[in-house]
């Protein structure tokens, strides 16, 4: 578990990182805004935003001291404890708890999203991550920097840049699903493909997540844009509602990939039974064929003992000369009627 830090005003940012929340509270680093900024003022008179993240929840104790400095709910320490939570906004005067699920890149396909939680207070901006790594360094960047108009706006701002972020690597994952989507139309042409059936499954699957975690945080973000709370500035609604559409396009995309899956589906499904109708067709013209040839080796079979046919010298012969024209009068037959 490890804890980390950037403090920062219109006039200089300060970043540091620390493996206990004691140490993260009571030490300042050297300060790392842009070139020509001044150190600026002790921890004491600090006025800015603060933006703690946490990376790892395994460590209660921590989580419950920074709880307890903030003043942050036990509800709230007990929803971000529980990785299974849904998207969700809660406004609890003091702060707001915003918590939703993010991609990480670092992890396996099927534990790719991890749940992202955020506490906002009127300065302060602290994130709790289930796992190390995230897709936050654009965002360190910016505000070191002195980037863009991060360091200009206040906690709210920082938010809504947070949830920004994790909303485009949305569009990133999807952007590789439906590349995925893409091969598998290729494949489903191939006949021999017997691994098509497995992958499709494992696609469907991560669909199926990727819709569970979009799909909810449409209601999430409506209720943030509509909520009257004086943590958010009148100045961030329509970035709010911009985020907002980002999420119901995404939220679109994903139900147009798992149209596009189940049509692919249904050719590979239209490829196998193509395949299946030319055997069974190739099968029914063979078995056509053999049921005449089949009743007249039959007859000749019967061994009675008055059969005229058995004594005549070329008798063997001419059965088997009238079978020959039976199979190749039938092959033309067909051939003809376009059934080979």
């Amino acid at each position: 578990m490890r804890f980390s830090s950037i403090e920062y005003n219109h006039g200089g940012a300060w970043q540091k990182s620390a493996e206990t929340i004691e140490e993260l509270l009571t030490r300042r680093a050297a300060p790392c805004g842009s070139q020509g900024e001044s150190s600026c003022e002790s921890q004491s008179d600090f006025s800015g935003v603060t933006w703690i993240n946490v990376d790892g929840l395994e460590d209660a104790a921590s989580i419950n001291k920074l709880a307890e400095i903030y003043h942050i709910h036990p509800l709230t320490v007990e929803d971000i404890r529980d990785v299974g939570q849904r998207p969700k906004v809660e406004d609890f005067e003091r702060y707001l708890f915003i918590t939703f699920k993010a991609v990480n890149r670092s992890c396996s396909e099927e534990n790719r999203f991890e749940q992202i939680s955020v506490v906002l207070t009127e300065d302060t901006v602290i994130t709790f991550q289930e796992l190390p790594g995230d897709s936050f360094d654009p965002i360190r960047r910016r505000i070191l920097g002195n980037a863009g108009k991060i360091r200009k706006s206040g906690a709210d701002y920082l938010a809504y840049a947070i949830m920004d972020s994790i909303i485009d690597e949305y569009y990133l994952i999807l952007d590789d699903l439906t590349g995925a989507i893409d091969e598998f139309e290729e494949r489903a042409l191939d006949e021999t493909d017997e691994s098509l059936m497995p992958d499709f499954q494992k696609m469907k699957q991560t669909f199926i997540r990727v819709k569970r975690v979009v799909s909810p945080l449409r209601e999430s973000l409506a209720a943030l844009m509509h909520l009257e709370s004086p943590l958010i500035n009148a100045e961030l609604k329509p970035f709010l509602k911009d985020l907002h559409d980002n999420v119901m396009q995404a939220a679109e995309t994903v139900e147009n990939c798992r149209e596009l899956l189940a049509g692919v589906m249904e050719i590979n499904l239209a490829t196998m039974s193509t395949r299946m109708n030319k055997v069974m067709k190739m099968l029914t013209i063979i078995s056509t064929i053999f049921i005449p040839l089949t009743f007249i080796a039959g007859v000749y079979g019967m061994n009675f003992r008055f059969m005229p046919e058995l004594d005549w010298r070329y008798g063997y012969f001419v059965v088997w000369g009238v079978m020959g024209a039976i199979a190749i009068g039938m092959l033309i037959f067909f051939k003809r009627r376009q059934w080979l």
